[in-house]
């Protein structure tokens, strides 16, 4: 499809017999789930790697714990995207490491593999060595986990997904730190201060950076505020901010008020991943944010 297949009329533009430019993701609704649990694992391998070196015992079993849960239900969502076990299994047959999907299923692997047996090793008090090995794995394997989804967007035609890669990748780990916390908080009773407060600044990184994220994006970013990806933008918004500010004022004093900050930040967290995923098929679909960068670009060169 070439630029004069576009007609424009006032403010409306028209691709070739009404088609969009690009074809619309073929993901299911099983993604953005599997892009959050993604992120609470690699974010509890890394909270539970620290807690572990600051003699925070308490904490760093919850996190490990955490984590593994998280790790197991990630790849149960990618194969049922998938559709079949083996399609899974036929990405780990090769690594080509300029393959943000191919790298994201050995990292998930690695990863999975890693807590999973740590939190089992722990679980039964058994090969200690064994076990300090998977830590310290599932510790290394934690930031490319919690990233490599927003590396993985990035690397695709779709215009507010491509556009945004400079931002996405931090925007995927501000929000795994924050999911992490939260999820950590909320069963980590009275030693659960750092995961506290590391919910509130992963939150902070959040909500900080895709405001800077829609503000560069300009005219292409403009789908963040509406449709579905502007309804789950506002509720993820206004959930993550309630969330903190409850934690933050109130968390430290009250269990009950910790639970509840926390159950809505990782709500927000969740919303998120599901605007960020509306965005992309709403981005596709009008074939304005394909050709005005298009222009503007060559109209630059020149």
């Amino acid at each position: 499809m070439t630029q004069r297949s576009i007609t424009e009329t006032g403010t409306e533009m028209r691709s070739y017999y009404g088609r969009p430019i690009l074809k619309e993701p073929v993901w299911q609704p099983e993604i953005p789930f599997y892009f959050f649990t993604g992120g609470i694992a690699g974010g509890c391998s890394v909270l539970h790697g620290l807690a572990r070196v600051a003699g925070r015992e308490r904490l760093a079993k919850t996190a490990l714990y955490v984590g593994a849960a998280a790790d197991l239900v990630s790849p149960v969502l990618l194969i049922s995207d998938l559709g079949r076990p083996e399609r899974f299994l036929n990405m780990l047959r090769v690594f080509k490491v300029t393959s943000p999907m191919s790298v994201g299923s050995w990292v998930l692997f690695v990863s999975g593999g890693a807590s999973t047996t740590a939190a089992l090793l722990e679980r039964l008090g058994i090969l200690k060595r064994t076990k300090v090995a998977a830590e310290a794995i599932s510790f290394l394997a934690g930031p490319p986990l919690a990233t490599y989804t927003g590396t993985l967007l990035a690397d695709t035609a779709i215009p507010v997904w491509h556009e945004a890669r400079r931002e996405l990748p931090w925007l995927f780990g501000a929000s795994a730190v924050a999911s992490a916390g939260a999820a950590t908080t909320l069963f980590a009773g009275e030693e659960a201060g750092p995961a506290r407060r590391l919910t509130l600044l992963g939150a902070a990184g959040a909500l900080g950076l895709k405001e800077v994220m829609q503000r560069r994006l300009g005219f292409v970013g403009e789908v963040y505020e509406q449709g579905a990806a502007g309804r789950f933008g506002r509720l993820s918004k206004g959930l993550t901010a309630a969330g903190a500010g409850l934690l933050g004022l109130r968390g430290r004093r009250s269990r009950a008020a910790a639970i509840a900050g926390s159950t809505l930040v990782l709500a927000g967290e969740l919303a998120l991943r599901w605007s960020v995923f509306k965005a992309g098929f709403q981005s596709a679909r009008d074939p304005r944010y394909t050709v005005i960068p298009q222009r503007e670009r060559l109209a630059a060169k020149r």
